[in-house]
Formats: structure tokens, sequence, C-alpha cells
């Protein structure tokens, strides 16, 4: 009853989605070069072979996503592959990171007209969704085309969860759509279990298994240089409100250690003058790599605000605090600094990445903090134990090579959905 009352209420309601439409459209938030994606008219022709079709809804969602979609080129070359996102975000980082010849679109809006179209044209031969970004009229026509589909890394929150258990039988026709649902954790497998999901698998976590960030070894070496014999510590990816915690932690550590030497690498590099700002305000040596100044004796703060450095940064720094998990942003991937050898330190505040940095904490390769008391408290007892530190980054380094071995169980487990290899 609710599916069709949806699938009606939106077909009805189209003039007010194009008003929408518009509006969002003035407000940056789609493209008008594109604004015919989102009604399900693609930008080109349908490439001869077989399809599958990958959907992510935002930019950390694709990003999880593009560790599949090497693999399945690297795997199998002989398929189209085409990435639905929803936001321009999204659609400018996968402009600049899709392998060639993976194909991006909009994914339509949710009115049976607009889907019906998109999936005429593209023809799927295998839908892959990624986490729960679930539309009700997408997934029951794809189903209804007969077209396989599965979730990867499926993930739910607590209120989602609620949400759809609560519809019951109401919501059971989106979740018997698909033929397997790869769970992010072991805990995440229950709930869509209980949902009606029937062939529920956990396999691995696709955020936990990128590949690891290529690092500079000459640029790595040249940093050891510049650091050498000194106490040192790395607060990487930072955010606003998180340098003033960071440069708090640097005077509590400096205060028994008068020789430490902070590196600050900022999220985004223009933000490089308020933090040289902040750490000159508070009286101390700032050297900023970006303007090409030489760390010396004097030197407290080292700010690297700098492009594409920061996998070498994390291979020649033997302590990392992973900035982005003490404001709600969202937090930043811990597989990747844990891939490059150094020990994880990072905050509470790390949805988006939740179950790589529990499995991380769980194996002894990261230390959870909360503030800039604890952050001092952590980052000093593990410069002070420079084993315990090399254990703590060894350890994050295997859950980091067990990521790796799951993207080969998430392949083994969808493949017998894949098309057959032409010919």
């Amino acid at each position: 009853m609710i599916l069709p009352l949806y699938k009606g209420l939106a077909t009805a309601l189209g003039p007010v989605i194009d008003v929408y439409l518009d509006r969002r459209v003035a407000r940056g938030k789609e493209d008008p070069g594109r604004l015919d994606e989102r009604r399900g008219i693609a930008d080109r022709s349908r490439p001869e072979g077989r399809l599958i079709w990958l959907h992510a809804a935002s930019v950390g969602e694709a990003v999880g996503l593009l560790t599949l979609v090497r693999a399945l080129r690297d795997t199998r070359p002989d398929l189209v592959l085409l990435m639905t996102t929803g936001t321009t975000t999204s659609a400018d980082a996968m402009a600049k990171r899709l392998p060639e010849g993976v194909i991006h679109q909009f994914v339509p809006v949710d009115r049976p007209a607009w889907v019906g179209r998109f999936l005429a044209h593209w023809r799927p031969d295998l839908g892959i969704w990624m986490e729960s970004d679930l539309w009700p009229t997408l997934v029951t026509e794809a189903d209804a085309r007969g077209i396989p589909m599965a979730i990867v890394d499926g993930r739910l929150s607590v209120g989602a969860f609620q949400r759809w258990r609560r519809l019951g039988r109401l919501a059971r026709p989106l979740f018997d759509a698909f033929d397997l649902v790869l769970a992010a954790s072991e805990d995440q497998a229950r709930r869509f279990s209980a949902l009606g999901c029937a062939d529920v698998r956990y396999a691995g976590n696709l955020k936990a298994a990128g590949d690891p960030p290529v690092v500079d070894d000459t640029l790595a070496a040249d940093i050891r240089g510049v650091i050498a014999g000194r106490p040192v510590w790395l607060a990487a990816s930072t955010h606003p409100g998180e340098d003033s915690v960071v440069l708090d932690a640097h005077a509590r550590l400096a205060a028994a250690r008068p020789d430490l030497l902070t590196v600050i690498v900022p999220r985004h590099t223009r933000r490089g003058d308020e933090i040289a700002a902040l750490a000159q305000s508070r009286g101390l040596g700032l050297a900023r790599r970006s303007a090409g100044e030489p760390v010396t004796p004097r030197t407290a703060i080292y700010l690297a605000d700098t492009m594409g450095e920061i996998a070498a940064f994390y291979s020649a720094i033997p302590v990392t605090f992973l900035a982005g998990s003490l404001v709600p942003v969202g937090g930043h991937n811990p597989i990747e600094p844990a891939h490059c050898g150094t020990a994880l330190v990072f905050g509470p505040l790390i949805p988006n990445n939740r179950d790589a940095a529990d499995a991380l904490l769980a194996a002894g390769g990261a230390m959870e903090i909360r503030d800039a008391v604890s952050l001092a408290e952590t980052v000093g007892a593990l410069l002070d134990d420079p084993a315990a530190a090399a254990q703590m980054a060894a350890s994050a380094r295997a859950v980091a090579d067990e990521g790796r071995a799951g993207l080969d169980r998430i392949l083994d487990a969808l493949s017998p959905l894949l098309p057959g290899e032409a010919g």
C-alpha cells in the first residue's frame, strides 16, 4: 500500500520537483549543465557490453566505492562500469578520481518516469549499492526488471534501522529486492537480517580495503632529515576548532620536552594563514612549508600547508593524531595512515569510519582521546616509549593488511552475480 502511494505522489508532484531542482541549481546544489541526468536523461549513449551500475550517495561513500571500482576494472576489463551519485561534490571528486573509461552520471530523482528512463537507457546487468542510500522507486523498479542487486559496506544507523523496522512488512519489497547484502560489520549484518534480507554476510569493509597511500620515499627521507634528533608528532587533516586543541596539547607536551616539534597538516591548505596566526599569537616559533621556511632549533610548529604530501609525513613521523575527529565533520579514514607505519591517535567523532576505527582500537593499533589533556597524555606516553609506539604502528598495519584481504572476499562474494565474460 505505502509503495504505490509513494510512487503516485512522486508522479503527481512532478512540477513541484522541477521547481525544487531549479532552486537547488540556484543554490549551487545541482549542476545546471547536467540537470537532465536527474530526470533520467543520459548525456551519452550506452556502450556495448555487460554493464555494472554502482551507486553511492555522496563523496564519502563514492570514495569508499572506488576501491571496488578499481578492482572490477582490473579483474574484469570486459565490463562497462557506471557510477551514480547524488551530489555535485561527489561528481567533482569522481571526475578527478574515477579510472579512465568509468562513466559517471547523477542518480535520477526517485520519480517513476525518470527512474524508468534511466533504467531503460543503461540496462544494467547488475546493480551494486554502497551502504544504504536506498531509493524505493529506483530499487523496486530495478528489481521488477530482473536486475540482480547487491549492497556492499551495508550500514544502517540505529535510527534508520528502527524506522525501517517499524514499517515492518511495508518495507519488505525494498529489502527483498537485494540478492546479496555484504554488511560493513557483524553488527550491521544482524540489522539487515532483522529487516528480512535473505543473504546477508560480513566479508570485509571497503573503507578498510583501500589502496595504501603512495609514499614518496625521497620526500619521506627529506622530512626525516628535517625533524631528526627531536621528539616529533603529527596532527593530520586538522579542521577549524582542532588547531587550538593541538596547540594546547603542544604546550603541555613541551613543558617536559622543550625541543618538541609539532607538525600540523591542515585538511585544507587555504587555512594556512589562519593556523599560522593562531600559533604566532601564542608566541610559538613557526615554519611554513608552503613558504619554504626552514625548520630551526627555535621552530616549535611546522605548518605543512602543502598539497599531496601527507603520506610522506605519515611515513616519517612515529606518532600521528588523525584530526577531523574532535569536531563533527564525520572523521577521516584511519586505514590510510595505518598503512604507513605510524602510531595512531584519534578523537571520538569519527562516524563515517567507525568500523575501521573500532577494528584498530580492538587490535591495539590506535588509541582514542577526548580533548587536549588526553591528547597530550597519550602522545607523550608514545613519545616516551618508542617501542610501544612501534608496536602500535605494527598492529595498525596488520589491520590495514587484513582490510586488503577483505576486498578479495568481497569480490568472491559478488562473483556469482557478475555477468559472464562475453565470448
